[in-house]
């Protein structure tokens, strides 16, 4: 799982339109590259605004974003790799890092540690190539 840091619109207002549609073209290219060879899932950028839920019972509720929004998820790539070395490359390739794009690197794992599930009851994962 890659997750993108950093990737607000502030990150980008030093380029001119045309970089930035540039930008756009390679980063769809990148991920329609990683579609296409079947290493990528799904995508989605995700909503600057953000709500915290915290304490017993979710008492606490607060509405973002926040000043520290630059360092959060701004949206993420599932890939069906065989492991963190190749999720790593598939990252270094990305075009948005020549720009302060961060991409943290995740593996996905199949138990909760705390024993929550992760899938429905009897559900089986199916993983279509």
């Amino acid at each position: 799982m890659l997750f993108f840091r950093n990737s607000g619109p502030e990150t980008h207002q030093h380029l001119s339109p045309e970089q930035r549609q540039q930008l756009v073209t390679r980063w769809n290219a990148w991920f329609e590259g990683l579609v296409a060879e079947g290493k990528a899932v799904e995508g989605q950028p995700l909503e600057l605004e953000t709500r915290i839920v915290s304490g017993a019972g979710g008492a606490r509720i607060v509405d973002g974003p926040f000043p520290e929004t630059k360092e959060a998820i701004g949206g993420y790539v599932k890939l069906l790799v065989s492991g963190l070395e190749e999720a790593t490359a598939i990252a270094q390739r990305h075009p948005g890092l020549a720009y302060g794009l961060i991409i943290e690197v995740r593996q996905m794992t199949p138990d909760c540690h705390l024993g929550v599930n992760t899938k429905p009851s009897g559900a089986k994962e199916v993983i279509v190539r």
